[in-house]
């Protein structure tokens, strides 16, 4: 049985914990990274400079990913993997990710349900071909269920939750929805038995690899 893998969730937040000079120390060794979304691609980087470890994020809904450079303008941020769209192999894990949130307004950063249908359709197509369990679906939008925001800007993705409980993966991390709602970390959904985690700011977690 491959040995668990050690996690560390970021979303939504520029954490002190994380971004300080003494950054990692204190931590304790990691496997893999995993950004969940509406953070600064700065901070990424930060954190893609600082762990000798993967980081794979999804972009959120407020474009902020990117990183300002001079006569470049703005540009993806360096060292790090973007998951939106994709199938990933990294750290022994099969990651698979959907940023963005259902769409509430104009703008980026947003998707209708006909788009989210064909993408997850897309991903979904890649692991059968993959011949792998899912491991971990990363996501910036909650699905339904516990974790739904109050608002409409906030509310659970009906396609992601179709995603989950059709290809059941051990671990569903999101962000998008921010402590101060009240929501517990983390619940198991019923019907996927998957485990679904609010990585808002930053958390610390342990998955087992699935051969």
């Amino acid at each position: 049985m491959p040995a668990p893998k050690r996690l560390l969730l970021l979303a939504d937040h520029v954490h002190p914990y994380v971004y300080r000079q003494g950054f990692p120390q204190g931590l304790g060794p990691l496997d893999l990274v995993l950004a969940a979304g509406d953070l600064p691609g700065d901070y990424l980087e930060f954190v893609a400079t600082k762990l000798p470890v993967p980081l794979v994020y999804v972009p959120g809904n407020h474009e902020n990913e990117y990183v300002h450079e001079e006569g470049q303008g703005r540009v993806p941020p360096r060292g790090v993997i973007n998951a939106h769209g994709r199938l990933v192999r990294v750290a022994g894990l099969t990651v698979a990710g959907w940023g963005g949130v259902p769409r509430y307004r104009e703008g980026a950063g947003q998707y209708d349900p006909g788009e989210a249908r064909r993408g997850l359709g897309r991903v979904g197509w890649r692991l059968a071909w993959a011949r792998r369990p899912l491991d971990i679906l990363l996501t910036h939008a909650p699905p339904l269920g516990p974790h739904a925001g109050s608002d409409y800007a906030h509310r659970g993705c009906e396609e992601l939750t179709r995603f989950m409980r059709a290809r059941r993966p051990g671990l569903l991390v999101h962000g998008h929805v921010h402590e101060y709602e009240g929501k517990k970390v983390e619940y198991t959904d019923p019907l996927s038995g998957t485990r679904v985690v609010n990585a808002y700011g930053y958390r610390v977690l342990e998955v087992p690899a699935r051969s």
